[in-house]
């Protein structure tokens, strides 16, 4: 499937506003500033699909973009500390009430920054993905910023950090050469292709 027909489609800002759930949905998670919205454009070969911005947490809202079999859904950033006690709460609500509904869950991609160890919140993002049993990849952004010595000793600490989660699946990426997204994409194509596979089989 062609990743470049993205089309963005609608923003979220509360739970009651988030639309049924038609198409499979590969969802991207991650703290403010992990780079999710380069990956997305990376992926979708867009430079401004998804809106990059210089603010942490500014990203308020569910983004959903339409790609040809699946929707893709774009979570916004958690874990920024200057973000308001009422606005924490309006996230969580809005995070709660998405994984609360029925929705067509095909595959959660999961940032984390690979220059550094992964935080608290990180833990526990892949903790409940794990303990929900969604299916989901863990990518590891900023590979560009590493020094090629220090790629292999990071990703080594990562692992050792997340080796209480069975299985993990990590993936290098750079959003300035592009270096890791073909595997990315390979994967969301075989999860969405199974997913359709399986629901036509119900």
């Amino acid at each position: 499937m062609t990743f470049n027909s993205a089309e963005f489609e609608f923003a979220c800002g509360t739970s009651s506003q988030l639309p049924q759930s038609t198409k499979p949905e590969v969802i991207f998670s991650g703290k403010s500033n992990v780079g999710k919205s380069s990956l997305i454009n990376k992926l979708c070969g867009r430079k401004a699909l998804a809106r990059i911005s210089s603010k942490p947490g500014k990203t308020a809202t569910i983004n959903f973009f339409d790609v040809d079999d699946f929707h893709l859904v774009d979570l916004p950033g958690y874990g920024y500390a200057k973000v308001s006690k009422a606005e924490k709460q309006r996230w969580a609500e809005l995070m709660e009430g998405y994984f609360d509904q029925e929705r067509a869950f095909c595959l959660v991609v999961q940032l984390l920054d690979m220059r550094h160890k992964p935080t608290q919140d990180d833990i526990g993002m892949i903790s409940f993905l794990h303990n929900s049993g969604l299916p989901y990849i863990v990518v590891l952004t900023k590979l560009d910023k590493l020094k090629k010595s220090e790629v292999n000793k990071n990703l080594a600490m990562i692992g050792e950090t997340l080796k209480e989660f069975d299985d993990i699946r990590l993936f290098p990426f750079s959003a300035q050469t592009g270096e890791g997204a073909e595997s990315i994409i390979g994967v969301i194509n075989e999860s969405v292709e199974e997913y359709l596979k399986d629901s036509e089989e119900e």
